[in-house]
C-alpha cells in the first residue's frame, strides 16, 4: 500500500493535497449545527450531477417531444421516477441548503475581512446557481416552464434601445420555442455545471487560504502553539468529516422522506401546471417560478411600470441581487458574530429574515392589491437592510469578544 501511494505522490501530489485540505487543515473546535450546511451544499452539487446526467440520456432537447421525453423518463425507464424526483426534489433542498449557508454567514460574519473574497466568489456561485435552476426548470416543457420562460425572458425585452435585439439573441427565435429549448439545454447540461465547479474549486480554495470563520469570530490563527498550530483549532479530518458524515444521513432522511412520499410538496417542489403539456395558445392562470426564485420575483412585481415599461421592476430585482455582493463594505461593525453585536443588529437581521420570506411567499401568490402593497413594504424592508447597515452596524454597542474560542 506505501509503495502504490508513493508512485502515486511522485506523479500526483495526492499525500500534500489531502494533507493541506484535510488532516492538516485546522478548523476552529467550536462548530456548531450551522456549520453543517456548506459540506452538504457540495452534497447536493455532486448529486444534481449524477441525476442530471442519467436523465440526459433520455430526455430530448426538442419542443415537439421535451414533454414526452419526461414522461417516458418516469413511467418507462427503470427507476426513472426515481432519478427525477431526487433532481426535482434536490434543486429544491439545494436551495434550503444554500439559503442556510448564506444565512449562517450572516449570523456570524463570515463576509468580514478577511473572508470578502470567499463571500464575492460565494455570491458568484449564488447567481450561477440560479441560471442553472432556471435553465432546468423550463427543460420540463409543461405549461408553467414554458409560460415561467416566456414572462421571464421577455423582461429583457423590456431594456431601452437594446431590448427587442436582445430578447431575439437570447431565444435565437422571435418568440420562445425550439431555439430556446435547446439553447437553456445546452447551458444547463454543459456550460453551467462546468462553471458551478469551477466556482466550487475556487470557493474552497479561498476558504483554505485564510482559514474557517467560527460563531465567535475569531481568528484561530492569531493563537498558535510552539508548533504553529492553532490552540483552538483541530483537524478536519477526522473530527469534522465523521461529524458531517451524521449531518448527511440525517439529511438524506429527510430528503428521501419527501422525494418517496411528497415529491411535489404540493406543488411548491413541482407545480401541478407542470404536469401538463406546453401550450402557446393556453396560459395559466398564475404564472410563478419555482419557491427558491419567488423572493426576486416579488420585488420584481412590487414596482409598477413606467411608461408602459417594465424596466424599473427589472432593474430593482437586479438590484436585490447585486447589493448582496456589497455586504462586506456596507457592515461597519468592530465584531463579526451576532454572538457579541448590537440588539439593533440582531433586530435588523429579523427583520430582513421575515421580508425575505414573505417576498418568496407572496411571488407564489396570485397578484392582487394588498398582495401588492404587502411587496412593496417587504421590498423597502429588504433593501433597508443593506442601505442602512452603515449606520446601524456602527452606532451599536456590542460586547467584548474573549481571546479565545468559547466552545
Amino acid at each position: 500500500m506505501k509503495n502504490k501511494q508513493s508512485w502515486i505522490d511522485q506523479r500526483f501530489p495526492l499525500t500534500k493535497v489531502f494533507n493541506e485540505h484535510l488532516a492538516e487543515y485546522y478548523t476552529p473546535r467550536n462548530f456548531n449545527l450551522w456549520y453543517f450546511f456548506g459540506g452538504l451544499a457540495m452534497l447536493m452539487l455532486g448529486m444534481q450531477l449524477v441525476t442530471g446526467i442519467f436523465l440526459t440520456m433520455h430526455y430530448k432537447p426538442d419542443s415537439a417531444y421535451a414533454f414526452a421525453s419526461v414522461e417516458y423518463i418516469m413511467r418507462d425507464v427503470e427507476w426513472g421516477w426515481l432519478i427525477r424526483y431526487l433532481h426535482s426534489a434536490g434543486a429544491s433542498a439545494f436551495f434550503i441548503v444554500i439559503y442556510l449557508h448564506m444565512y449562517r454567514a450572516l449570523l456570524y460574519g463570515s463576509y468580514k475581512g478577511p473572508r470578502e473574497l470567499i463571500w464575492i466568489l460565494g455570491m458568484v456561485l449564488y447567481v450561477a446557481l440560479m441560471a442553472e435552476a432556471f435553465f432546468g426548470y423550463v427543460l420540463p416543457w409543461g405549461q408553467m416552464s414554458f409560460w415561467g420562460a416566456q414572462v421571464i425572458i421577455s423582461l429583457f425585452g423590456s431594456v431601452p434601445v437594446i431590448g427587442p435585439d436582445l430578447l431575439v439573441w437570447l431565444l435565437g427565435d422571435y418568440a420562445v420555442g425550439d431555439a430556446a429549448l435547446n439553447r437553456f439545454f445546452s447551458l444547463h447540461v454543459i456550460a453551467l455545471p462546468l462553471i458551478l465547479v469551477v466556482l466550487v474549486f475556487l470557493h474552497i480554495v479561498a476558504l483554505h487560504a485564510v482559514g474557517s470563520n467560527n460563531p465567535d469570530g475569531i481568528e484561530i490563527k492569531k493563537n498558535k502553539d510552539k508548533d504553529g498550530i492553532p490552540k483552538d483549532g483541530i483537524p478536519f479530518h477526522p473530527y469534522y468529516t465523521v461529524k458531517d458524515i451524521m449531518g448527511v444521513v440525517a439529511f438524506l432522511w429527510l430528503l428521501c422522506a419527501v422525494v418517496f412520499y411528497a415529491p411535489a410538496l404540493n406543488g411548491y417542489f413541482l407545480e401541478h401546471a407542470n404536469f401538463i403539456e406546453a401550450n402557446p395558445l393556453k396560459t395559466p392562470e398564475h404564472i410563478a417560478p419555482l419557491w427558491y426564485l419567488t423572493p426576486f420575483y416579488s420585488v420584481l412585481r412590487a414596482i409598477p411600470p413606467m411608461f408602459g415599461s417594465q424596466f424599473p421592476g427589472v432593474l430593482a430585482m437586479g438590484a436585490a441581487i447585486v447589493i448582496l455582493f456589497a455586504l462586506p463594505w456596507l457592515d461597519r461593525s468592530p465584531v463579526k458574530s451576532i454572538r457579541y453585536r448590537s440588539p439593533i443588529y440582531k433586530w435588523a437581521l429579523g427583520v430582513f429574515v421575515i421580508s425575505f420570506i414573505m417576498l418568496g411567499w407572496l411571488g407564489v401568490q396570485p397578484v392582487t392589491p394588498l398582495n401588492a402593497l404587502l411587496a412593496r413594504v417587504f421590498t423597502a424592508l429588504y433593501f433597508a437592510f443593506f442601505i442602512l447597515m452603515p449606520w446601524y452596524t456602527s452606532i451599536g454597542k456590542t460586547k467584548e469578544v474573549p481571546e479565545r474560542v468559547t466552545g
